[in-house]
């Protein structure tokens, strides 16, 4: 999968992009109240108003959107088409984004049901996101997740044509995140990156990606949200995502994105927090089957003992993950989020039922595999 995006980078990089704008006349920029006000955004909506672009805002964007939630923005939008779709916010606003960019091309075939029953587009129209956040990646992903009250889980909606034209990567944007949501997201970002790494469709693309994401997230994670006011902290766990993403585009993450699905559609975790949790006992889990790979991520923790053999460096790497998630103050056990043991045969059958990620794990998985790591975790 060509991932052919132009990425633009660094400190105030948004206060001129007005080439890009040229030639668009009806754009309409996704994002959320809160991110709305801040001045990078607010420089963004004067060049658009510069260039005569006429604007509809949608800062709608829940959490957890639903089909229902897109469903209601597309009638706000009349079905108007536009020449650009910009996304600025985490991961549900850009995934939003994504969908809007394929449901507002132009073509009427093209519908929120049909995508949903796995139909794919044949077009887009020109697409810019912009993340706030530093984990989900989905600004280099070709998936946009949707929850489905109804069925109490979550879907991918999954197509290369959601990749988008434009990324800027503007690490002042995500300054003004609190601690947990930073800490959160960047687990979800090593999660995205290590599973990637480790998953059976890993290839040497995903693999480049993976390592070069991890380096730039050890590094950071914990200086990002101890220093929010960091830039380079905070440019680097952008890219980390931004690689965390690529690494999605080209192999795929496996068991806790599979186990954290089913917190997430009932119980309404958030993600990041619900990686959080399921990472270090995941991997403790599956570390026999990828020792290697784990004793390749435990050299690029900056501190890391070099002089062990790999087998205790893959111990050592699940050691740091579960530490990483203490110091980061994030919860541990699921008694903590208010979910009981009798919640636990709910969530077992809801992941195992996520056979696209399942199939990804690098060893067989039952039933009674996710049991146990649940029961290890109540």
């Amino acid at each position: 999968m060509n991932i052919d995006s132009t990425i633009i980078s660094g400190y105030q990089s948004l206060h001129d992009i007005g080439y890009l704008l040229a030639g668009k006349h009806q754009v309409v920029l996704v994002s959320d109240k809160n991110i709305i006000g801040l001045a990078p955004v607010q420089s963004l909506l004067a060049q658009l108003n510069n260039a005569g672009c006429g604007v509809s805002i949608i800062d709608s964007v829940p959490p957890e959107p639903s089909q229902h939630d897109v469903a209601t923005i597309l009638e706000t939008l009349n079905k108007q088409r536009v020449d650009l779709v910009i996304g600025v916010g985490g991961g549900s606003v850009l995934d939003v984004a994504k969908l809007l960019s394929l449901l507002c091309a132009g073509d009427e075939k093209v519908t929120l049901n049909g995508l949903l029953a796995g139909e794919k587009p044949q077009r887009r129209t020109t697409s810019l996101l912009i993340p706030t956040t530093a984990g989900t990646g989905s600004e280099a992903t070709p998936n946009a997740i949707l929850a489905i009250p109804e069925k109490e889980t979550k879907i991918g909606i999954i197509t290369p044509l959601m990749l988008p034209d434009y990324v800027a990567l503007v690490p002042e944007l995500t300054t003004s995140m609190p601690a947990r949501i930073a800490a959160s997201t960047g687990i979800d970002a090593l999660c995205h990156l290590f599973e990637c790494f480790t998953s059976v469709i890993a290839n040497p693309v995903s693999d480049n990606y993976a390592l070069v994401g991890m380096k730039k997230l050890f590094a950071s994670i914990e200086k990002s949200v101890a220093e929010p006011e960091n830039l380079e902290a905070r440019l680097n766990m952008l890219w980390a995502s931004y690689y965390g993403g690529a690494s999605i585009a080209h192999a795929g993450t496996h068991l806790v994105h599979a186990m954290s699905y089913p917190l997430g559609g009932k119980y309404h975790i958030p993600h990041g927090v619900a990686n959080a949790i399921l990472l270090a006992p995941c991997m403790a889990f599956i570390r026999p089957a990828a020792v290697s790979k784990f004793a390749q991520a435990y050299d690029l923790i900056p501190d890391a003992d070099l002089l062990l053999g790999e087998e205790d460096k893959s111990h050592a790497l699940v050691e740091y993950f579960d530490a990483l998630v203490h110091r980061l103050d994030l919860p541990v056990k699921l008694s903590q989020l208010a979910i009981t043991p009798d919640d636990i045969a709910y969530l077992s059958q809801g992941a195992i039922e996520v056979q696209r990620l399942i199939k990804n794990v690098p060893m067989q998985i039952e039933k009674k595999h996710l049991e146990e790591i649940y029961q290890s975790i109540r």
